[in-house]
């Protein structure tokens, strides 16, 4: 394999619009939704709401830095710029170590999904398969990745859309099955217990996988290394976050909970695809699950780049082992690729070893992840801001919206979501393992990584 050392610019403006779709609409909607539903009822919508607002601000202050640096491995060369080089090695491997979490997640969900058609086809054989195409495809070239990438998204979208219109349709025109005694009906949202059943405790302890369903969105300031355009890419793509999140989650679960009860909706297998069931529709329910095995792929998809490209910007400045660094002919770190397959084959342990659980270990364990991720992403900011004159910030191409209050309150949210995995006993095992990994980030930044700095 002929080797370069740099990246392609080969991704336009709808690749890059489309991959943070890639990541963020995927396992946590069509799976992880599941355990929300069940943990706050109805009042998920307004956590979906309130997560998508904190989760915008953060993505308006990364676009600002991207903007105006557009690298390869984002938040973490800019953590190491305005906050100090540990802490932008910390975020930098947090980042991978969130993806490579969330992408367990996400082919646990794919050998979940497939159980729907094989049920007694082991779990794991779906899921080794999956890492070895996956694999094949982003060692191609960058743009079979974003073309890969935008059709698995066009198809996940248009289903979404057409679920929505075909939902609003049934509660707008009145549908009834005699086989079953689920009436659909907006009075849904509040018939069964209220809208917030499980109280303000339910509700608050919703948002650790609220926060997770969002985690990777953030990719989209990866792309930035790779974009042809990324002044005009980028701001596109961000500013179409807070629609993408009314749309994507908040309105699809409004008319999922207004169609069938949210305390009949159970944790195995999609809670979309469980309602069609309920419901009768038995068709309905076959293509919703091909919907949502097409987003686990995408998410899967999207994980992989993620990583793949903060590992190969950090081994550029140090702080990741230089084979890293190396990309194919087609300008692909194959490297940062074939480390992260290997990595999920982790995820066919797991799902060989204990099936039942894997899902909400690895959720609350990514929720810790992501959150410290996007702190980071926040700080950078912050420094960034403190660092430019008056005049530089007044330059800028795509500055944060609501300076400096809007950034405060995100913050604020971060801290607030790693509380709640500290308050609630089922999730605390999360920020221990999340501790631990700090502890021994900071202890390989002490012994191998600052001494190189010295020399």
């Amino acid at each position: 394999m002929s080797q370069t050392s740099s990246l392609k610019r080969g991704l336009s403006t709808r690749h890059i619009r489309f991959l943070g779709l890639g990541s963020a609409i995927g396992t946590g909607l069509f799976y992880g939704s599941a355990s929300a539903i069940q943990l706050a009822g109805p009042s998920v919508i307004l956590a979906y709401i309130l997560a998508g607002l904190a989760i915008y601000v953060v993505m308006r202050a990364l676009g600002e830095m991207a903007v105006h640096n557009p690298v390869s491995d984002s938040f973490s060369r800019y953590a190491t710029e305005y906050i100090g080089p540990l802490w932008g090695f910390t975020a930098g491997w947090t980042y991978v170590f969130e993806m490579v979490i969330v992408a367990i997640a996400d082919v646990t969900a794919f050998g979940i999904y497939m159980g729907f058609w094989f049920p007694d086809v082991p779990r794991w054989t779906w899921i080794l398969s999956l890492i070895f195409f996956l694999g094949g495809i982003n060692l191609i070239h960058v743009k079979v990745y974003g073309e890969l990438e935008f059709w698995l998204s066009i198809i996940k979208v248009s289903a979404i859309v057409a679920m929505i219109l075909g939902g609003l349709g049934i509660l707008l025109y009145g549908f009834h099955l005699p086989q079953t005694t689920v009436t659909p009906s907006i009075t849904n949202l509040w018939q069964h217990g209220g809208f917030m059943p499980n109280g303000i405790g339910g509700f608050i302890a919703c948002f650790s996988v609220v926060v997770f369903a969002f985690g990777g969105v953030e990719v989209i300031g990866i792309t930035a290394g790779e974009s042809k355009d990324p002044k005009k890419a980028i701001p596109h793509a961000i500013n179409a976050v807070p629609f993408r999140i009314l749309l994507f989650y908040v309105l699809t679960i409004f008319v999922l909970l207004s169609i069938f009860p949210w305390n009949q909706i159970g944790g195995n297998g999609s809670p979309f695809v469980q309602i069609f069931e309920g419901l009768g529709i038995k068709s309905a329910a076959a293509v919703l699950n091909i919907v949502v095995i097409t987003a686990a792929i995408s998410a899967i998809n999207s994980d992989v780049f993620g990583a793949g490209r903060m590992m190969y910007g950090m081994a550029k400045k140090g702080q990741a082992p230089e084979s890293f660094g190396k990309t194919s002919k087609h300008g692909v770190p194959w490297m940062t690729i074939v480390v992260m397959a290997g990595v999920l084959l982790v995820g066919v342990v797991l799902n060989y070893l204990i099936p039942e659980n894997v899902f909400e270990i690895i959720a609350s364990i990514g929720t810790f992840a992501t959150v410290y991720v996007w702190l980071m992403i926040l700080l950078a900011h912050f420094g960034m801001r403190k660092k430019l004159s008056a005049e530089e910030i007044k330059k800028l191409d795509f500055p944060v919206v609501g300076w400096p209050i809007a950034p405060v309150l995100a913050t604020l949210f971060m801290a607030f979501v790693i509380g709640l995995i500290g308050y609630f006993p089922d999730l605390r095992p999360a920020l221990y393992v999340g501790g631990v990994w700090l502890v021994i980030l900071i202890a390989i930044y002490a012994i191998w990584i600052k001494p190189k700095k010295l020399v």
